[in-house]
């Protein structure tokens, strides 16, 4: 059994909320020089069988449709062998 990783973040362009409420709460618990704070999703897929060209063609059309809002937020799918 494999594990597949989708990571999903907004895009640069898109306004990040919760990533700027992190970034303006660390100084004041002590968290100094942080530039930039993004928030995204992580999803861990533990996929039966092997991880071929058709499994990642799959999972990726996964992201794109359900996973991710293609309009604001970027993916990248990843292969963690188990």
């Amino acid at each position: 059994m494999a594990r597949v990783v989708v990571d999903v973040m907004l895009k640069p362009e898109i306004l990040d909320p919760q990533g700027q409420a992190v970034q303006r709460a660390l100084p004041r618990l002590g968290f100094e020089g942080i530039a930039d704070v993004r928030q995204g999703k992580r999803f861990e897929l533990d996929v039966e069988g092997p991880i071929d060209e058709a499994a990642l063609a799959r999972i990726h059309e996964m992201a794109e449709t359900f996973l991710a809002n293609t309009v604001i937020e970027d993916f990248v799918v990843k292969v963690e062998e188990a």
